[in-house]
């Protein structure tokens, strides 16, 4: 019989008979990947594991582990779900199904409305569809047999999506059991692949996202491989509902969003605390790292916006008005106004690098949907930077750039993972300039040993860039640091210098961002801090906490001590137990409370409680007080 060669990831190279499958090569390489691989990649189309192999080409197969295999295994829990609810409510419509970050949904239509308590319905029939192990069977059929298929079963969702296919187009189909539906694929084997499910809630959703469709009911859900995978997962959602910055955010007293403004969020007097060391902080770093800082206007000509290419390119997203019959609009983003400052000057190439940093107010329309606490809002300011540089200097002040995120996040005690974000669909500039670019970053990233991912067709319009995302104290990922080099402002704006040789030319410039947006960055603290933030940071560092009314007089002159030495704090004055001031400390996520009675105030000294160790001894107000100043100092985490 004849045989084809088949290259894998490794390299290696193995021959099978032609029409094998590929399930039939996973397990020929080893019982482990046949029994734990899902889909595959056959000549850079990810299929199913029951296609044939006709011709030579490369093989990759996965599993759970692989974001491919992850895809795939919560898209078929879809499908399952999609079926489950069809045997329950067989009145049901279906909409569409994907998966997403870890998990997926299902869009339906029915009278039916759903609750909670069908979902636990629902997922009682997934599990028995998952022990009936239906296998994931596809099926290709001309365009107009697919929507003849689900016109007959009253599928309008399904036949208006088939409606805007080629008419010439081969549909796909998956049936599983007696569940047919409209799907690209590809599916795992079978439902009995799946392992753990859950359901996790409920939401209404326009269909195809359009506020003029139908409102249809999303039933949202998570899968894993394993039930131990799944109870850590439903274990970390629960712990981010402790620590959701919405939640912390009110009872700390640090912010608010009113009715009055949604999407704007206000900063409350132990908020802007919090704020204010964030950007000291920054504007120091900064400073020592040669940066200078400027300011730029909050709404500007519209020409500016034609000229930067954000008129056409990010229109929907701006907010404008006029101004003596004149169009302005309020600036999405800080770099048009950085190219007008440049332009003020005559710059050598002797000048060069120059940084240009700025705590710029940005306005972004966003859609009242997606709009979340301090994460999705419509006004926010983005600690930018404008590096203009000359070509032969690219690479080194993306190393420093580079260099100096990282050591802003190792103050905050964030690890994170770099991302390389390639030309978009919709750009500027020619296809070259962005290879220039790209490699520029491509370069720098190698030189400085640095793990990336390529994340293919995410650049910025105007150029690509290095995306940096933290990873939080529970193991979330948050994108917030950005690199984008661009040679494109610089053409657009006309920037110039002078060369050695005495002519014009063009610099290059590099947007950053490292904490991204300051409202968001704030949120991702208070979350991963869970709102006990470490003692530089403290809204309130120290709770003077007087047993009774005769420590008041010795309270009043404690605090003054510790104000003049720059360490905020706060009396308890309240005729309340001891106990109870202690608990309200706590609860307030106070780092250290000093408890004076008699004692302490006859000898001069304090009892000391540190918020997560509890009581840590007495000393005198001196020692006290240089303990906390070095450790405020050093911004210790």
């Amino acid at each position: 019989m004849e045989s084809i060669k088949v290259t894998l990831k490794n390299g290696l190279i193995k021959e099978f008979t032609k029409g094998t499958t590929i399930q039939e090569v996973a397990k020929a390489i080893s019982q482990r990947l046949g029994k734990e691989a899902l889909v595959a990649k056959w000549n850079g189309k990810i299929v199913d594991l029951s296609a044939k192999l006709e011709q030579d080409g490369e093989l990759e197969i996965y599993t759970f582990d692989d974001d491919e295999g992850k895809e795939a295994y919560r898209h078929s829990s879809a499908h399952i779900l999609a079926q489950a609810v069809q045997h329950l409510f067989p009145d049901v419509k279906f909409g569409i199904g994907p998966s997403i970050s870890n998990g997926y949904y299902y869009d339906f239509d029915t009278e039916h409305v759903f609750t909670p308590e069908d979902l636990e319905l629902i997922e009682k029939e997934m599990n028995k569809i998952i022990k009936a192990d239906y296998p994931f069977e596809r099926q290709e059929v001309p365009r107009e047999e697919a929507l003849q298929l689900f016109e007959k079963s009253g599928e309008k969702y399904k036949v208006e999506l088939i409606r805007e296919l080629p008419k010439d187009a081969i549909i796909s189909i998956y049936k599983q059991g007696d569940f047919l539906d409209l799907c690209a694929g590809p599916h795992v084997p079978s439902t009995g692949k799946i392992k753990a499910i859950k359901l996790m809630n409920l939401a209404g959703a326009y269909w195809r996202g359009s506020e003029k469709n139908k409102m249809l009911q999303r039933i949202y859900g998570t899968s894993f491989a394993k039930k131990s995978q799944l109870d850590e997962y439903l274990a970390k959602l629960e712990e981010a509902k402790k620590r959701d910055h919405r939640k912390l955010g009110t009872q700390l007293g640090l912010f608010s969003i009113q009715e009055e403004g949604p999407g704007f969020p206000f900063f409350h007097p132990k908020g802007m605390v919090l704020r204010n060391q964030v950007e000291d902080f920054w504007r120091e770093v900064h400073r020592k790292w040669g940066y200078l800082e400027i300011k730029t206007p909050v709404i500007l000509n519209r020409s500016l916006w034609e000229r930067s290419g954000h008129w056409d390119h990010y229109k929907e997203n701006m907010y404008f008005t006029k101004i003596d019959e004149i169009d302005y609009a309020i600036k999405p983003m800080n770099c048009p106004g950085a190219m007008l400052v440049f332009k003020t000057e005559q710059h050598s190439y002797r000048d060069f690098p120059i940084r240009m940093a700025e705590m710029g107010l940005v306005h972004r329309h966003e859609k009242s949907g997606v709009l979340h606490g301090l994460m999705r809002v419509r006004s926010f300011t983005q600690d930018d930077a404008h590096i203009f540089m000359l070509p032969s200097q690219i690479t080194e002040e993306i190393k420093n750039v580079i260099s100096l995120v990282d050591y802003i996040y190792s103050i905050f005690g964030f690890k994170y993972r770099v991302e390389l974000s390639t030309k978009p669909e919709k750009a500027m500039g020619s296809d070259e300039i962005w290879e220039q670019a790209t490699d520029a970053l491509r370069q720098a990233l190698e030189e400085k040993e640095i793990d990336y991912t390529v994340n293919e067709g995410d650049g910025a319009f105007y150029g690509p860039k290095i995306d940096f995302h933290l990873e939080d104290s529970i193991g979330r990922d948050w994108q917030c640091g950005t690199i984008q080099l661009d040679f494109q402002m610089p053409e657009k704006f006309d920037l110039t210098y002078i060369g050695e040789d005495g002519q014009k030319h063009r610099p290059v410039v590099i947007h950053r961002a490292i904490l991204g947006s300051i409202e968001r960055f704030i949120g991702i603290l208070i979350e991963h801090y869970a709102g006990a933030f470490p003692v530089w940071l403290a809204p309130v560092q120290v709770k003077i906490l007087p047993i009774t009314d005769r420590q008041h007089e010795y309270a009043e002159e404690l605090k003054k001590r510790l104000v003049s030495g720059g360490i905020r704090s706060e009396v308890d004055y309240r005729s309340e137990k001891i106990g109870y001031k202690i608990r309200e400390a706590q609860l307030e996520k106070i780092p250290y409370m000093l408890v004076i009675g008699d004692k302490e105030t006859e000898e001069g000294k304090v009892s000391i409680r540190k918020r997560a160790e509890g009581d840590i001894g007495s000393s005198t107000v001196s020692e006290f007080v240089n303990k906390i100043t070095e450790e405020i100092s050093e911004k210790l985490v």
